[in-house]
């Protein structure tokens, strides 16, 4: 009942412009200063962002086939953006309270910032199995923010000018029929050039062996020799400007607590 409410409210009311405002003026702002940015890793493609007096959490799952292992993300959240309603990128029924959804490409504003979604496809047959992928583009704490969602298809040229270059890149890397393998991530990443990357999407001790195809995260690491790599003992961080690599791109791991 609550997934028919909150995408019954989005579609009546969030997309049917291309931008359209989610929060009363009365709420506070997400700053654009650089006040930083707390980033939660909930499993898989799940994060919930923390900065500017908003709580925005991006994919929440149902724990099946590869995201087996993980706890539900019962998280509380202002906003909640789901890049597919596949059940490992949009299952929204057990998230708590009652935020905010947006499901669908398209230009909107919350809390005073511009939440840009963007058409990439869910597989490599030009989105016919699995349809579109919706990436995001946000910034939330005074850091630039590209969640990637399930992309599976190369990043276009228009879609690398729209995007720019983004502080952190959150990126699937495990391959499977729904999103990028080590190669294809690679590859994204030198297009788009962000300052530090977080994987996303691959296999961990999670996953339902007889129920999942994508690989774990050292295969990317292999491919990615010669990047930095910041290793975190902890599932969450916090990311200030300050915190970025001055110069070139490195990679950050999060370390899920089962």
């Amino acid at each position: 009942m609550k997934r028919r409410q909150l995408i019954g409210y989005a579609g009546a009311g969030l997309l049917s412009t291309l931008a359209v405002t989610l929060a009363a003026k009365s709420q506070p702002a997400v700053a654009q200063t650089g006040s930083g940015l707390s980033v939660r890793w909930l499993g898989h493609t799940c994060f919930l962002f923390t900065g500017g007096g908003a709580r925005v959490l991006v994919n929440p799952f149902r724990t099946l086939g590869c995201t087996a292992g993980y706890r539900p993300p019962k998280v509380e959240a202002d906003l909640v953006l789901i890049s597919s309603q596949l059940l490992d990128e949009g299952a929204v029924e057990e998230v708590p309270g009652n935020p905010q959804l947006i499901y669908e490409p398209g230009v909107y504003q919350f809390k005073g910032t511009q939440i840009q979604g963007i058409a990439i496809d869910h597989d490599r047959e030009k989105g016919r199995r699995f349809g579109t992928n919706v990436a995001w583009l946000w910034t939330q704490g005074g850091i630039r923010i590209l969640h990637l969602g399930g992309a599976a298809a190369p990043i276009t040229i228009e879609q690398k000018i729209l995007i720019g270059r983004p502080d952190v890149l959150f990126v699937p890397v495990g391959g499977g029929a729904k999103a990028y393998n080590p190669q294809e991530a690679r590859a994204a990443i030198e297009t788009i050039n962000p300052r530090l990357v977080i994987p996303t999407h691959y296999r961990t001790q999670a996953a339902d062996p007889a129920a999942c195809d994508i690989v774990p995260l050292d295969e990317f690491l292999s491919l990615m020799e010669g990047t930095p790599v910041r290793r975190s003992q902890s599932d969450s961080l916090t990311i200030k400007p300050t915190d970025l690599p001055k110069d070139g791109t490195a990679i950050q791991v999060l370390s899920y607590k089962f």
